[in-house]
């Protein structure tokens, strides 16, 4: 028994040594990962002739997803100027969202309806012009994009915030509200006129 109980021990204390052989070897690798040699962000270095440690991008080159061949869906603009198109197709879908982006990002500006009476202007901020203007119905829908990707005056960009097929979809959007400041009871579809005679909770 006394043999047994020897051996039972021996092998505890071996098992003790090899916990603490294998944590100290880990412990030593994840330190030489800390310490590996490497170049912070523009650090300067004498392997290269410039002295710098980055590089620039080899000439003519053009990183993975940022081609932009699409001028019209880029930019707004065909040949340069701005167009009056759009780069898809403005379906139920389309105007869905753009007048659910619209209302997150432009809204609190421009207002709901697109006047220029937003919750932050009503705080004191400059107030944008409306969307009505005849300044604004005669510009084209590319116009409108580039101001979200570019900014304008007051307005900052939302190129990092508003995605391109998002800001179309808003391009699409202003386009009818638009419409809907200058619309008679004729434009409305006769199967659709009941509704305007319904309170605006119920059309939403």
């Amino acid at each position: 028994m006394r043999r047994n109980l020897l051996s039972a021990v021996n092998s505890q204390r071996l098992r003790a040594i090899a916990v603490l052989a294998m944590s100290v070897a880990l412990a030593a690798c994840r330190q030489d990962m800390h310490d590996a040699p490497r170049y912070e962000a523009l650090e300067a270095s004498p392997f290269f002739s410039n002295g710098s440690s980055a590089r620039t991008l080899v000439a003519n080159t053009v990183p993975r997803g940022y081609l932009r061949e699409d001028e019209l869906l880029y930019t707004g603009k065909v040949a340069g100027q701005f167009a009056n198109t759009f780069p898809m197709a403005v379906t139920a879908d389309v105007m869905a969202r753009g007048q659910e982006r619209f209302n997150v990002f432009c809204a609190p500006c421009h207002g709901r309806s697109g006047v220029g009476n937003g919750m932050i202007v009503q705080r004191g901020f400059r107030q944008p012009p409306s969307y009505g203007e005849q300044r604004l119905r005669d510009a084209p829908a590319g116009y409108f994009f580039d101001v979200m990707t570019n900014g304008f005056g007051a307005m900052q960009d939302y190129s990092a915030q508003v995605p391109v097929a998002d800001r179309w979809a808003i391009v699409a959007y202003i386009r009818a509200l638009q419409l809907s400041m200058n619309a008679t009871v004729a434009d409305v579809p006769a199967d659709r006129r009941a509704d305007l005679d319904r309170p605006a909770q119920e059309n939403q």
